[in-house]
């Protein structure tokens, strides 16, 4: 039975192994993605890696209007939201074909 047990712990410890080196490449990949986030009818347009770093911001000049800044302001905020949700699709789906069948708890995934 022990020998069953060492077993069980050196396989295990391989997949371990596998899974860190699977979640690395997978790391690395979404640091070259772009997500794209917009609204407004895409006047505002942000861009962000897959590890949510803002890379750019494009506003046409049509979503500018001096005298309502809040609005612009509100459209700049709406596209962010947009494309982090976008981002956290994105790493849940990368992610979640390395992370099945551990039975993690919710937010427990990388």
């Amino acid at each position: 039975m022990s020998q069953d047990f060492s077993k069980m712990m050196r396989d295990a410890q391989k997949s371990l192994q596998k899974m860190q080196q699977d979640m690395a490449k997978v790391q690395e990949d979404l640091k070259g993605v772009s997500v794209e986030g917009s609204s407004g009818g895409g006047a505002v347009k942000v861009v962000c890696n897959g590890h949510s770093e803002f890379i750019s911001v494009k506003i046409k000049p049509e979503a500018v209007d001096p005298a309502d800044v809040e609005t612009l302001e509100d459209l700049v905020l709406a596209a962010i939201k947009d494309a982090s949700v976008k981002t956290q699709a994105l790493v849940a789906d990368k992610t979640g074909s390395i992370t099945k069948g551990l039975n993690l708890p919710p937010g427990m995934g990388f």
